[in-house]
């Protein structure tokens, strides 16, 4: 089930949101733990059960770290990780890794095996994995209820494609909250904003976006390239920092605070700063969970720039078992150190020049994330910077961009922070709030569900994730 589609809109969300504003506020987390593995069996009847496996084993897990001192502790939590990763391992990276194997010995050494990929699988693993390494560090304290840690990894709005939450950070709102009328007003509000980002932008964009890199690369113009590069930038920009929106104001309208993921990424005046932007609460699991306990820092310049690398590399791979992804992580990485190499004093002196080296370096970034192989990225960039290279059969972006395209990538364009950066604050206070704003949500509201409604292209990017 996703946010963007009329079970969810006309169906699902209406009646928990009443349940859980009639009943009792006791029974509140019973209703939405019941909801939320009701939200991931409507598309994983199977798999839900893996997720149940998941909840039952760091719940115990939890349990078992505050039982017990020293090594045993410690091997308690180091089991409860390798039992985390071994799933993850398994149903995420084991065809892939026999298809690798395979191609290094030329032979079929290992039948690949054919699994299928739980829906969310990432994020719901280094939610719980976050769990009981806060419980082992004594950062949190595990719970006993069995209900309050299920929640805590299957709450549906985050449950898919996130926020990444930490549950010393939502574990007292988990226990006690109220739900009032301006929270549900502004989770309304901000779950519109996201849903419009979705389905009016991201999705016109996206449509355009298959066609192009489902022809070989043979057939493609550098402007072309272009267009389709830049149109899947803003594609995934709004499709994952709408579905945060939505998630944000669902979990508002319930009650809950989940934190930021986005702040205007693409307004970076470097590859660092643009990590601290986009995809918040990834950035913030690597570093708390991977970088810091490497040494982070404090241990020279060398193994600071080999502990970034192995945090990019491992950023690439939780994204998919696919060697464009494992390439688009080192690339970053590559870019972050050479930013901490000294790089970024220089950019620090020309901020126009600062963030259209931070964006071109992005979007190059995203043509090898979207392509379905890294020949084929590859090649796309070589189109992009070697705009002479002309193709046999071109095929021309206007031919895929109706005007309702071009618009959303101009309208795009803008809403990705210009409008936000330039815009005088007194004038953004007058608006938030104001009638004028009621009347444009309801206009965004009114047009994303007729789009819904007439289009059967919905598809979330970090789904797959």
């Amino acid at each position: 089930m996703v946010f963007s589609s009329a079970i969810f809109l006309f169906g699902f969300l209406p009646i928990v949101f009443l349940l859980n504003w009639v009943i009792p506020s006791k029974y509140s987390n019973v209703l939405l733990l019941l909801a939320s593995l009701l939200f991931y069996a409507w598309g994983e009847p199977v798999m839900v059960l893996l997720m149940v496996v998941s909840i039952l084993l760091n719940w115990g897990v939890g349990l078992l770290l505050t039982r017990y001192e020293g090594r045993l502790r410690g091997g308690i939590l180091a089991a409860g990780i390798v039992a985390d990763l071994g799933l993850l391992g398994y149903y995420k990276y084991a065809g892939f890794l026999a298809r690798s194997l395979n191609a290094i010995v030329h032979r079929e050494l290992i039948t690949v095996p054919q699994i299928a990929l739980p829906i969310g699988i990432s994020f719901f693993t280094f939610q719980a994995m976050s769990y009981i390494i806060d419980v082992y560090r004594r950062n949190t304290e595990a719970s006993k209820c069995l209900v309050n840690v299920a929640l805590y990894i299957s709450f549906f709005p985050q449950l898919i494609a996130g926020p990444i939450v930490k549950y010393r950070d939502i574990n007292e709102q988990i226990v006690n909250r109220s739900v009032t009328w301006r929270d549900t007003s502004a989770g309304f509000k901000r779950f519109i904003y996201g849903l419009g980002k979705k389905v009016l932008i991201a999705n016109v964009l996206g449509s355009c976006v298959d066609t192009v890199f489902a022809y070989d690369v043979s057939m493609i113009d550098w402007k072309t390239a272009w267009v389709a590069s830049l149109a899947y930038s803003l594609q995934i920009y709004f499709d994952f920092s709408g579905y945060s929106d939505m998630a944000i104001g669902l979990g508002r309208m319930f009650g809950f605070v989940i934190p930021e993921n986005f702040r205007y990424p693409y307004l970076s005046r470097s590859i660092t700063e643009f990590w601290r932007r986009w995809h918040i609460s990834l950035g913030s699991w690597f570093r708390e969970y991977v970088y810091i306990p490497l040494g982070g820092n404090r241990r020279g310049g060398m193994r600071t720039y080999v502990n970034l690398g192995i945090v990019f590399l491992l950023t690439g791979l939780w994204h998919g078992a696919n060697v464009s992804f494992i390439l688009w992580g080192i690339y970053h990485g590559f870019f972050i150190v050479l930013e901490r190499a000294g790089l970024k004093k220089y950019l620090e002196r020309v901020p126009v020049v600062a963030v259209l080296y931070t964006d071109l370096v992005v979007n190059f970034g995203w043509v090898l994330f979207r392509a379905n192989d890294t020949a084929k990225g590859l090649g796309m960039i070589g189109q992009m910077i070697l705009p002479w290279r002309q193709p046999v059969v071109p095929i021309f972006s206007w031919n895929y961009m109706q005007m309702k395209g071009w618009c959303m990538l101009i309208i795009g364009a803008i809403g990705m922070g210009l409008l936000q950066r330039f815009v005088p604050s007194k004038l953004r206070d007058r608006w938030n709030g104001s009638v004028i704003e009621a009347v444009y949500c309801t206009i965004i509201l009114i047009l994303s569900i007729a789009s819904i409604a007439s289009n059967t292209y919905n598809p979330f990017i970090y789904y797959q994730f």
